[in-house]
């Protein structure tokens, strides 16, 4: 672990925003809960408190909910012009961008994430993420539609895009700010208000991103921010009766509450939710690309992805060379503390989380499992476990069949085309998967093959604004970024005239 005269200095921003009980955001004021609980977030490198958060439940969505309707329906929202709505998204990105330090401390220390990794990836794609969405609060169109069965002129008909309303966005701990942004920039586009809720184990970018909300201009209402549990706030929301649709990002488990929970005024619903995903190396694969592409797949962001590469299916032939080689990775990532330059793995997110990983590299070992690096927890101080690459695993495994969201590969060989499609394809999840081949041809015919909402080509983990991202199966409904998640937030209305 590193010493305390390696890490990076804390911005003092950052140390005075973290010494703070922080409030809620409803309809554009930093109130308490009305319970006036709170609860702590963690820093899981030390298990220690880094702030008290309010803690919202029913009333607190209730009155977010309420100021989110009065600010679709007859607030400033509801009448300012998409340009200018775009404009405030860019403004929020500009503002994101001169924090750019201050967020990334802050989600290091929340999260656990290496810093560096955190100034790299989660902020700067934020940033982008709002800039593309700016772009589109200015181009959701509509269509004329030609009459097939009336004469020609006789009918006028055409479409309209718009916005669904009320939205409720319940987003997850491992990207918290990037994943604030996928929510809401796409709904701010969209001409919906939104009540958002961060994970209790992550709230604090989400809370400093509605200061900025505050400070682009956007009106009272329009972005309310309801940090909490998700058996109160969560269940709250998803069951609201004035909120027109749910977007979640977490779990198959708590997708499936969630959709129950929507049932009772059947709002619309979209759902990012846990994957197994296959990572496939072909023996004419580029080896020394393959390996470190691999590792990464699984490694990154301490395995808490939801696509992570967590089923290694190598061809029999490099089975033995390719192991060897993610395993020396592995070996050499360093587990440390976020704010260490060196830090190539920061800790798990809680001690929960801790349990679940640990818990799952020990039923693998007792089904006769072998790890050939890691298997155990890393150190007794705070959630770090070590990169883990298991082998001899068979197909009825927990280890193979469940989603783990750690750094826990598990890796078996194949022999031929026809077999591995059926094997990637033996899941209840379908959110990603990677192919390496030198052979175009046959990589483009897996990628047919499987079913899977993103599959990467001697690549994995590469994301964009412009890319659609979501899941077959158990992995989810609708999807994220793109043009494609606009259809999440409007509603499309036919207009008919007799002429």
């Amino acid at each position: 672990m590193a010493t305390a005269t390696s890490v990076v200095q804390m911005d003092p921003k950052v140390s005075g925003y973290v010494g703070k009980t922080h409030k809620m955001l409803i309809n554009g004021k930093w109130v308490d809960a009305a319970s006036g609980k709170t609860f702590p977030t963690y820093n899981p490198a030390t298990g220690e408190v880094l702030s008290n958060i309010a803690e919202g439940d029913k009333e607190d969505i209730n009155r977010a909910v309420k100021a989110a309707r009065a600010a679709f329906e007859t607030g400033a929202w509801s009448k300012i012009s998409h340009s200018d709505r775009s404009r405030m998204i860019w403004k929020l990105a500009d503002l994101l961008e001169q924090h750019l330090e201050e967020f990334a401390q802050l989600e290091s220390l929340d999260n656990g994430k290496a810093l560096k990794v955190a100034r790299a990836a989660d902020v700067p794609l934020a940033i982008d993420h709002f800039r593309y969405y700016a772009g589109w609060a200015t181009k959701i169109e509509g269509n004329t539609i030609p009459f097939s069965g009336a004469p020609q002129g006789k009918f006028f008909a055409y479409t309209s895009r718009e916005p669904i309303g009320v939205v409720g966005q319940i987003i997850p701990w491992n990207f918290p700010l990037l994943m604030a942004a996928w929510k809401l920039a796409p709904a701010l586009a969209a001409g919906c208000t939104i009540v958002l809720k961060p994970a209790e184990q992550t709230p604090l970018t989400a809370l400093r991103l509605g200061e900025l909300v505050q400070e682009a201009g956007f009106p009272d209402g329009v972005v309310n921010i309801i940090p909490g549990y998700g058996e109160t706030a969560g269940a709250a929301l998803a069951a609201h009766d004035d909120v027109d649709k749910v977007a979640f990002t977490g779990s198959t488990e708590v997708g499936k509450l969630i959709v129950h929970a929507a049932a009772g005024n059947l709002k619309k619903v979209s759902l990012e939710l846990g994957g197994k995903s296959p990572n496939i190396v072909f023996d004419d694969a580029d080896v020394e690309a393959t390996i470190p592409g691999a590792a990464s797949a699984i490694f990154f962001n301490q395995g808490q992805t939801c696509c992570a590469g967590s089923r290694l299916f190598i061809q029999k032939d490099i089975f033995d060379k390719v192991v060897e080689g993610i395993s020396e990775k592995a070996s050499k990532i360093r587990v440390r503390q976020g704010f260490d330059p060196d830090c190539d793995m920061g800790p798990l997110v809680s001690e929960e989380q801790l349990n679940r990983v640990v818990g799952y590299m020990d039923s693998g070992k007792k089904e006769g499992a072998r790890a050939t690096v890691g298997g155990s927890r890393e150190g007794t101080k705070g959630y770090f476990v070590k990169p883990t690459v298991l082998v001899d695993t068979t197909d009825k495994m927990k280890v193979v069949r469940e989603e783990i969201f750690g750094p826990v590969v598990t890796a078996s060989p194949f022999n031929s085309i026809d077999e591995i499609a059926a094997k990637a394809n033996d899941t209840v999840y379908g959110l990603a998967a990677g192919i390496w081949t030198k052979d175009i041809k046959k990589a483009h015919a897996l990628a047919a093959k499987i079913k899977a909402g993103t599959v990467w080509i001697n690549c994995y983990n590469v994301f964009d604004a412009t890319m659609p991202f979501g899941g077959y199966k158990q992995s989810g409904w609708g999807r994220e970024m793109g043009h494609e998640v606009l259809k999440n937030y409007t509603e499309v209305k036919s207009v008919c005239a007799a002429l």
